[in-house]
């Protein structure tokens, strides 16, 4: 083709072939096409292809075809072959979360209960109040069920519209695990919500609770100090609490004067106070120093006053006293005064007699340490 008048001479430029392998990615170079067997890692021809070669590299043929994907036509040579061996969901359905073999799932995880429930085992274990509070509502018609009176025994199922006050209760008919904090009450403190005298109370030292509260088991006068547990689990409140169950306590007694025979066989044989006979289970002497002598003393109840009352029956004043365990659970000695800890989750399960949860064996050193102490500073008043 004649060129035009007063224009430069320029010759055809021919373009390398990794231009042209991208420029084109579903056909062959056109040396491959001419029958030139080149060697893939031969330099190209052009020595200004580097300067637009693709950085990934070469690509291999799709499906067995130029410029497909890796391992040609066969499924099995695929990178993503293990995915196909295992399954894909189909486009719009969303794949399930992978679960480890063997887990249970954390402190939340929910057990079904396909049966109804008594109306005072279910509040108590939504955290309203405890076993006993929810009958004395009960009776005094202060809840009720589907509109109408609810009835001491009375069982409720999913269905069922629970109120309290008038208010609707959100119940949820699964068992979680229960939560147990373990508190080292001082002295000075008093285990109520209200006093009409402004004391201080134990409930001020605790934590917040998202859902329901805490509850008390039992009770420690404002001069007694030591362990005192709380959990937000009513029924597992009143399994530790009522007498049917005997749950032993341990106390520390320290006494103006020394017990002599003869009182210390009265006090483990029974003595009779205001509201009914009483004994220690134990009675053992730990010593002491001029007029101060401490004692360790077991008994399986929780009336009001009740150590004192026996020891006062005998002509001996109670100077200090410190309740160290209560059943199977002990004061820790680490654990000050005013302090908390939480109980851990398989311990809880153990104490409210379910079933520890099932789950995968933790790895991290974080796991065996010890729980940690807390203290909360209560609200200025």
């Amino acid at each position: 083709m004649p060129r035009k008048p007063n224009s430069p001479f320029r010759p055809p430029q021919k373009k390398s072939d990794a231009i042209e392998i991208l420029d084109r990615p579903g056909r062959r170079p056109r040396a491959a096409r001419d029958g030139d067997a080149r060697d893939e890692d031969a330099q190209p021809r052009d020595p200004d292809a580097h300067l637009n070669a693709d950085p990934r590299g070469p690509r291999a043929p799709r499906g067995g075809k130029p410029g497909g994907r890796p391992g040609g036509g066969d499924p099995a040579r695929r990178p993503d072959a293990h995915k196909s061996a295992l399954g894909q969901p189909e486009r719009g359905e969303r794949a399930p979360r992978p679960r480890p073999q063997g887990q249970g799932g954390g402190r939340n995880a929910p057990t079904t209960l396909t049966e109804p429930e008594r109306l005072q085992k279910v509040l108590a274990q939504a955290g309203v109040a405890s076993r006993r509070e929810i009958e004395d509502w009960v009776i005094a018609g202060r809840i009720s069920v589907n509109g109408l009176p609810a009835s001491l025994g009375q069982k409720i199922g999913p269905g069922d519209r629970v109120k309290v006050n008038g208010k609707l209760v959100p119940l949820r008919f699964t068992q979680r695990s229960p939560r147990v904090l373990i508190y080292h009450k001082p002295e000075g403190e008093i285990v109520s919500r209200d006093d009409p005298e402004g004391r201080p109370t134990v409930f001020e030292r605790l934590p917040v609770l998202r859902k329901g509260r805490w509850l008390a088991v039992g009770r420690l006068d404002f001069n007694t100090s030591g362990l005192l547990l709380f959990t937000n689990d009513g029924d597992l409140a009143n399994r530790l609490m009522h007498p049917r169950y005997e749950l032993e306590r341990e106390y520390a007694v320290r006494l103006l004067g020394e017990l002599s025979e003869e009182q210390t066989t009265s006090l483990t044989e029974g003595i009779q106070l205001a509201d009914g006979p009483a004994r220690f289970n134990t009675l053992r002497d730990e010593g002491g120093e001029g007029a101060n002598h401490w004692y360790r003393v077991t008994i399986s109840e929780g009336r009001n006053r009740e150590v004192r009352r026996m020891f006062e029956a005998v002509g001996l004043t109670v100077s200090r006293l410190m309740r160290v365990r209560y059943g199977a659970v002990e004061l820790p000695t680490r654990l000050k005064r005013g302090m908390w800890m939480e109980m851990p989750e398989d311990d809880a399960c153990r104490l409210a007699g379910l079933p520890v949860p099932q789950r995968q064996v933790q790895k991290d050193e974080r796991a065996k340490r010890p729980p940690k102490m807390h203290r909360t500073t209560p609200v200025a008043r």
